[in-house]
């Protein structure tokens, strides 16, 4: 068995491909799916703030790409947000400050839909967390985990939307975020009697160093009988990028 480490990337497969919006642009897209069996759920993954370095690549929704198809049965859409670069390619459009952004959202809930995946769940970090408060409570979404989320954007009259739904809705906290801290977390979103929320003790918004903790935690929500991932996977189909 070999360690899964930084950059392990599982089987899978996995496929480029362009989400359209409502408004005509093109948006750089990957779905990554289990290698030979069904997914038994899907997330859609809504990156960090473009204008600050967040994409589909940021570190915490590549690595749930690269494992999750394999550890836990999941399909993982992710995408670049309109006007967002990475090395998968850029999107279409500029930023919008959030605004724009619901058209991008309602298009990755649409090629889910199209692609007939199961029991689709929002995952957002931060600038995405925002995303999926704002825009994410749709019939089709099971529920939503918010990584970091900063609540700028997203206010009252969205947590009372997600309250009247029941919808599941879990906040990952980072004990020493920069925007918003477990105890704030937890004012905020009382709002919302469903929502829990999840302290990560000495994680910062980035969550450098606490990914298994992360995707332990969206999975723990998920597929509980996947909880807790592996840590090892056969060395022979183990890769790395």
């Amino acid at each position: 068995m070999a360690e899964i480490r930084a950059n392990t990337v599982l089987p899978a497969s996995r496929e480029p491909v362009t989400l359209q919006t409502a408004d005509g642009l093109e948006l750089i897209a990957e779905i990554a799916r289990p290698e030979d069996r069904p997914p038994q759920a899907t997330l859609v993954l809504l990156h960090p703030l473009p204008t600050h370095g967040g994409m589909m690549d940021s570190h915490l929704l590549r690595k749930a790409a690269n494992r999750l198809p394999a550890l836990a049965d999941l399909a993982v859409l992710r995408f670049n947000t309109r006007g967002t670069q990475s090395d998968q390619g850029r999107s279409q459009g500029e930023f919008d400050g959030g605004e724009g952004e619901r058209l991008d959202v309602a298009a990755a809930l649409d090629f889910v839909e199209f692609l007939d995946l199961p029991a689709p769940w929002l995952v957002g970090w931060s600038f995405g967390s925002e995303l999926a408060l704002r825009y994410g409570c749709d019939p089709s979404v099971v529920g939503a985990v918010l990584l970091a989320p900063p609540l700028h954007r997203a206010g009252d009259d969205d947590l009372r939307r997600w309250a009247e739904s029941g919808k599941p809705l879990v906040a990952i906290v980072p004990e020493l975020d920069d925007y918003l801290r477990p105890a704030e977390a937890r004012q905020r979103f009382a709002a919302v009697p469903q929502a829990v929320v999840v302290d990560v003790p000495r994680a910062k918004h980035l969550f450098v160093g606490f990914t298994e903790t992360v995707l332990d935690e969206i999975v723990r929500v998920v597929v509980p009988s996947a909880f807790p991932l592996p840590r090892a996977w056969p060395e022979d189909s183990v890769s790395s990028r």
